[in-house]
Formats: structure tokens, sequence, C-alpha cells
């Protein structure tokens, strides 16, 4: 069975464009449309003070940011002209009933070098900050990743006062090699090494500047875009307000630093109320014996001094705080969503789940090469996308329970396209278990999760 790939030929104009007016015609006619065309390329960039080649959107690194409102429609053209398949994954974005857009090697076909691919997608009922980047090949880690911010529609309140700016801050950390060496080491069965520095919107130390007026508030939406280490942002001398995690507006406790895992979105009020001058914003890698460092300026707009000698430490190995944090942040039940109806008026403590699966990530090595399994088995992406082969019902591509819904101790890790069984319509409680060493993050395409514990 040979790869599958994404495109369009000129034999089939008319066809394409024919399925491409009903499909976008069929998303939904009510609510406005937002084209954009991204074209994709190599480039020359410098996270680390050092040449690169990175992988540019529209000659952009980071990619451009996308600005849309609840419930719009988004028409993204993505033309590949890189020498390697491509792929973006929209991270936090639903897709409802349309996973054919999530993006990732398991639901989408890679869009071929020089050709194209147009993502539909609809914001159906979201609000927040998120993010989209490559997920195919190590890709992530060359760029090719930006900011999502859905914003409310007219008339649905926020639970705080309009900022006097929004500001957008990716960090995570960086490694000076390449997304190629990076990916073949893992294809070589080793791990990856660790990071060789953190950056902040594409740049290092003290590379950003965000310039705030005395006495007024703005809101930060701060991404951890990284690879493989937690992070905790801070910034000097100032407290931060938690708004909004991921399309859920918060409890708005207040905080002096916030770990960020992989992958996680978190918005935060800062008030401009300290003396006159410039100020660190820092972040720094957690849980790590070898800390990394990397900052930014926020710099009040009638500054009358310069930045302090050193920016403030952080918190390194300490567990506690980081699970205190992760137990205050809480829903606003009574701050409205992406409808006018508060969030609260959910009412998911009702539900009774029909089954429990518990996931567990561990780390084996098979047939002498470090892999990572989920209950025991080691995922192979099929040459043929889930999505296609269960739609067109092409056999041999995968079997429904080839990896159980349970850990299985005792047992010796396999290699095998994993895909578990459910049933329409109903609700699952999923458990997920780390008896690692390390911090594991899950990426959860495609659903609206509601965490109880």
């Amino acid at each position: 069975m040979g790869a599958c790939y994404a495109h369009s030929s000129s034999s089939s104009l008319i066809l394409v464009a024919a399925i491409a007016f009903f499909y976008v015609a069929s998303v939904n006619s009510e609510n406005p449309y937002r084209f954009f065309t991204w074209k994709v390329t190599y480039g020359d960039i410098y996270p680390l003070g050092v040449k690169q080649q990175g992988i540019l959107i529209n000659g952009q690194f980071p990619g451009p940011t996308i600005d849309a409102v609840t419930n719009d429609n988004l028409i993204i053209s993505v033309y590949n002209y890189l020498r390697e398949p491509f792929l973006i994954s929209w991270n936090g974005i639903q897709n409802r009933k349309n996973s054919w857009q999530d993006g990732v090697e398991g639901t989408n076909c890679p869009i071929p070098p020089g050709k194209n691919y147009t993502y539909v997608i609809q914001l159906k009922d979201q609000i927040g900050s998120f993010f989209y980047f490559p997920s195919l090949q190590m890709q992530k880690a060359a760029g090719g990743f930006g900011a999502i911010r859905i914003w409310n529609r007219p008339g649905i309140p926020l639970p705080f006062d309009p900022p006097a700016q929004d500001y957008t801050i990716l960090a995570g950390d960086w490694y000076k090699r390449g997304h190629h060496r990076l990916a073949n080491n893992l294809w070589r069965g080793h791990n990856l090494p660790f990071p060789d520095g953190l950056v902040i919107n594409g740049r290092g130390w003290n590379g950003m500047t965000f310039t705030v007026g005395q006495g007024k508030t703005y809101r930060f939406r701060i991404s951890n875009v990284g690879l493989t280490t937690s992070i905790n942002f801070r910034i000097q001398g100032h407290k931060m307000k938690l708004v909004e995690v991921e399309g859920s507006h918060t409890i708005q406790n207040t905080h002096s630093f916030l770990d960020i895992h992989l992958g996680q979105t978190y918005s935060v009020l800062v008030t401009a109320d300290q003396p006159p001058k410039d100020y660190y914003i820092v972040v720094s890698t957690r849980f790590t014996r070898r800390v990394l460092t990397t900052t930014a300026i926020l710099h009040y707009s009638n500054s009358n001094g310069g930045l302090s000698t050193s920016p403030p430490p952080g918190p390194t190995l300490d567990i506690a705080s980081s699970l205190y944090q992760a137990t205050t942040i809480r829903w606003n039940l009574t701050a409205s969503g992406p409808r006018p109806n508060p969030q609260g008026s959910y009412h998911y403590g009702l539900v009774k789940p029909k089954r429990t699966i518990v996931l567990e990530n561990s780390a084996h090595f098979i047939n002498g090469k470090q892999r990572y399994a989920v209950n025991g088995v080691s995922y192979v992406a099929p040459d043929t996308p889930l999505k296609l082969a269960d739609y067109f019902s092409i056999p041999g591509v995968f079997s429904v329970g080839s990896i159980p819904t349970y850990p299985s101790r005792g047992t010796n890790a396999y290699l095998q396209t994993s895909v578990m069984g459910a049933s329409f319509h109903d609700f699952v409680e999923i458990v997920f278990q780390n008896r690692e060493k390390f911090i594991q993050s899950w990426h959860l395409d495609g659903h609206s999760f509601f965490v109880v514990g």
C-alpha cells in the first residue's frame, strides 16, 4: 500500500473546485469566513545567535498570528515549498465532526513538496488562546508554529475589563542542531539531547521588548511551544492574574510565577503598577538540574531606569509549588464562555461515564532501540492515514482493539498501529498514569475534555 499524499493536479481542477465549493458552503453559511494563504519555505533564522535553517510561513518566524471570532470559518491554503512533506496541527482547536482537518499523521495525508492543501476549519463555540505547529518529522524544532487568538463575539461579556493591549509570548526550549538531525537521532533509537537554550517568540536573551503604560493593565497569552521541557514564567516585580486557560475562563487567582508544561497556553493580566523602569520577563526550565534561562524586557513607556543586574531566580526542582498551582486552576462557573450562558451551566458533574480507560506511558528498548509506549504498545504510523482507511474500509491498515484499555504489567512492549474502540455518544473517563522519572504531557486531539482531577 503506497504512501498517501494530499494534492491537487490540473486534470482534476474542476472536480476539486466542485468539492471545495460544496465543502466550504456546507461548513456554515451564516458565520464569517476568513481566508489565509500561507507559503511554507526554508529560511535563515538566528534564535540563539547561530545561523540555522528554519521553517517560515510567509517569511515569518514564528508564523503569522491567526485572529478570529467564535464560530468563524477559517479557509487556510497551505503551499509547501519545502523539500519534505508538511502538516500543521491546530493545538486545542476542536474540529467538531471534522477531524480530517486535524493535521496529524493519523488523520491527514501529508502535503508533499511542491503541493498545496486547504484546511477548512470552523471555530465552533470556542474562545481563547491556542497555537498551531508542524506535526511531522520534528519540524517543530525548526519553527512553523504560531499563535491562535479566538475573540468573543460582540455582546458576550468578558469576566475582566478590556486590557490596554494584548501580547503573545511563544516560549520554549530550542536546539541549535537542525530538525533532520534530531529526527535521525530518534530513528536511531536514542533520546533527544538536552536543549541548547530557550527562546521567546523565536529570539534569545532580551530579544523582545513589550512596552506598557503606567497604571494600565495588559493581557499576556503565554504558550509553551517547546519539544521536551516544562518552563517557569515570571515578570520581575509584577503579579499575574490568571484569567483563561486554553478557552476556559478561570477563577482569577494571582501568581508570582507560573509553570507551563508542553503544549499549554495560559492568559494572564498584568498591571503596570511599579516604578517606571525596565523589568525582566523571565522564562527558565523546570525540573532540570541544569537550568536554562532566557529573558525579554517589560519596558515602561515613561521609563527612567534600566534593567537590574540579573533576572530574578525561579523554582527549579521543587515539585510542591507546581502541584499546588495545578490544584488552584479552576473554572470560573459564573463567567460566560463562547455563549452568553455561564460556563457553570454545563453540568458535567452529573455525567455518568459508561467506561473507564487507563493510559500509562512507559519507556522501553525494542529491537535495540529506545521506544515509548502507551499500555505496552509503541505506535507505528501506517502508510495510509487511519481516517482514510476507516472511511474507505481499506483492510490491513489497522485493527480495532489492538491496544488494551488498561496497562499491561509484566509483559514486553511491542510495535503496533494501535487503535482503541469507543461507542458514539458515550461518556468516557480517561485516567493518565506516568511511572517514569520525567514530566509527561499528553496531546489530546479533537475533543473538549473536562478535567476532574
